[in-house]
């Protein structure tokens, strides 16, 4: 990975901007709010941890159990229950109890879209 040397980030001391007070006011206007992006960030933190990825991507095969993922993972049920409960805070997964047995699947269909979309970009380059 090449880094790039903080002169090559920053503007020539010359430099006006390229853009107009006008269109800079209508870029903000339409920019994500704090709130909301401190969201999304915390929403995409939930995929920088492998294990959660992994449940994520077994998930999206079908409905599992903490006792499934525990075998397809090879960890145990106290670890896999964490990221559960972590990515169920976040509306990522949702459970379904039947008796004792509780059952995870994705929460809907955009976090399987999300998923598999930035899955096919980290397989394109």
């Amino acid at each position: 990975m090449t880094r790039l040397t903080p002169a090559a980030e920053e503007c020539d001391t010359a430099c006006s901007g390229t853009s107009t007070t006008t269109d800079l006011e209508a870029i903000k206007l339409e920019m994500i709010d704090d709130q909301s992006a401190i969201q999304f960030a915390d929403w995409f933190k939930a995929f920088s941890d492998p294990t959660r990825v992994k449940i994520i991507g077994a998930l999206l095969q079908r409905e599992l159990c903490v006792h499934d993922l525990t075998v397809l993972l090879e960890m145990g049920q106290s670890a896999i229950s964490h990221q559960l409960r972590y990515l169920r805070n976040l509306r990522i997964v949702k459970r379904r109890k039947v008796g004792k047995t509780v059952y995870y699947s994705l929460d809907d269909t955009h976090i399987e879209q999300i998923f598999l979309q930035t899955l096919q970009h980290t397989k394109h380059g």
